[in-house]
Parts: structure tokens; sequence; C-alpha cells
């Protein structure tokens, strides 16, 4: 199995886990705001690979040596997570995805200059297919343009930020030491942004599994994802994350009766169209 693929494998559990996350984002978002989500869920994912780690002894791996990358790459992601949270609960579950995956045209722009990789043609024009497909399934146009529409659109630009520094810290640091400072980092940002009103909700017996859930699932896409990021380059990953759109679009439409138009699954089969000219390149190349 090629690394590119054990890549593209990791990605599905990552798709599957942002989805339940933002299932679980919006049944939350009438009894807690996004801060305290973040909070709660950032204290069961410090928990939980704290726990991991002293059980597989790979505590050690956890070290300050490139913490202020850290820091920059944890303000980011806890900006971009932020504001993706108040999105799925304002606008259509499809709507919130298909904005979040411009994120693919910020880092295949920057990735050259943050990383270092190449910009190959085949890339590029899986990014443009994968765009274009975007297009159609948002149809953007000022009358829709709203808050959810604004936070959806910015967090895709924190989420690029993420996935490039991400990437930048697998190659000097282990997935256990970007997990916990991961979480460490986001508990503390949380706190303070839940508890500057001197108001910090706590969960109800209703709501508590779905912030467990939000722990859990949160922790498995950063697991998921940072695996993928060490297996492949940023632009061949990123756009196998299209796969999100269609599916969440299905999951909107079961649980809320959102609807669910024929243009979703064309943009979707554009998108397809790109993920696999990528990968087909990559793979031949590595052949």
């Amino acid at each position: 199995m090629s690394a590119t693929l054990k890549a593209c494998l990791w990605m599905i559990g990552a798709i599957a886990s942002f989805s339940s996350m933002a299932v679980a984002g919006r049944e939350l978002s009438t009894s807690l705001d996004t801060f305290e989500i973040m909070m709660y869920r950032s204290m069961f994912g410090l928990v939980i690979v704290t726990g991991v780690a002293l059980a597989v002894g790979t505590l050690g791996q956890v070290n300050t040596r490139d913490f202020r990358l850290q820091t920059v790459r944890n303000l980011a992601h806890f900006t971009g997570q932020n504001l993706w949270f108040y999105a799925v609960t304002v606008i259509p579950l499809a709507q919130v995805f298909a904005l979040e995956f411009t994120s693919p045209l910020w880092v295949i722009i920057l990735s050259p200059l943050v990383l270092g990789e190449k910009l190959t043609l085949m890339r590029g024009a899986a990014a443009i297919l994968g765009f274009i497909g975007i297009l159609i399934v948002a149809r953007p146009d000022m009358a829709g343009i709203n808050a959810g529409v604004i936070t959806a659109a910015s967090s895709a630009i924190f989420f690029a930020l993420t996935i490039m520094f991400t990437k930048k810290l697998t190659r000097t640091q282990s997935i256990i030491c970007i997990l916990f400072w991961l979480t460490a980092m986001q508990l503390v940002f949380g706190v303070i942004a839940a508890g500057y009103d001197g108001d910090i909700a706590v969960p109800d017996s209703g709501a508590l599994p779905l912030v467990l859930l939000i722990g859990a699932a949160g922790l498995m896409a950063h697991f998921c994802m940072t695996s993928a990021l060490s297996l492949a380059p940023a632009t061949v990953i990123v756009p196998v994350d299209f796969i999100r759109l269609p599916t969440i679009a299905v999951v909107g439409m079961l649980l809320y009766q959102e609807p669910l138009e024929i243009q979703v699954f064309v943009g979707a089969a554009i998108i397809f169209a790109g993920n696999y000219l990528n990968l087909w390149s990559e793979t031949r190349k590595k052949s």
C-alpha cells in the first residue's frame, strides 16, 4: 500500500469525525456557546491524550522545542474552529462545508511559501476543479451573504493555516506531542474566552454525551489528519477531504430536513474528478 493511499484512508476517518462533530455542535448550540464547547472539548481531549501517552509510554515525546510554532498553530485552529461552530448553528451544514472547502485554495497558494512544496500543474488543476464544484454547490451571491456565510468562509483561511503549520510540525514533532499541545493550549484559550464574563455554563445530562462526542471526534479528526499529513503533502491530502460535502448534505437532509439539491451531487462529481486526478498523478509518480 502506497503512502498516498494510506493517507487517504486516514482522511476517511477524519471525514467521519468532522461530520459527527458538526451534528453534535449544532445540537449543543442551545445550551452552550462556541467558547464553552471548545473548552469542554479540549478538556476531554487532554485527558484522553495524556492517558493514551502514559499507557503506551510516549508522554516523554512531549517537548517545548517548537513551542512558538505550536502556539501559532493552535491559535489559528482555535479561531477557525470557533467560527466554524458558530456557522453550523445558523446556515445549512452543506453550505458550511462547501465554504470551508475553500481552504485548499489557500493551502495551494501558500504551501510553496510556508512549506516549500512545489505547486505542480496537476495539483493546481485538482484544486481548480474542486473549487468549481464548490461554486456549483454554494452558488454564492450577494443575497446569500450573512453572518453564517462570512464566518464559515473566514474559518477556511484559519484552517488552511492550521494545516500548513501542522505539516511543518510533523517534520520535527511526533503526533502525540502535536495533539498534547493542541488540547492543552486550546483548553487555556477556551477557559479565557468562555470565562471572560464570569459565567461558564455546565452541561446537563442531556448535553454531556454530545460534549464527549465532540471531544472524541475532534481528537480523532486531528489524529487522522495529522497522520495523513505525515504521509503525503498538504496539497495532496486536503482535496480528499472534499468527500465530506456530499456526506454532510445527506446528513443534513436526514436530520434537519435541509434541502438536498441536485447541485450538491453535480458539484461533488466535479470535486471527485479533481481528487481522482490528483491522486492518480501522485500515485503514478511514485510507481
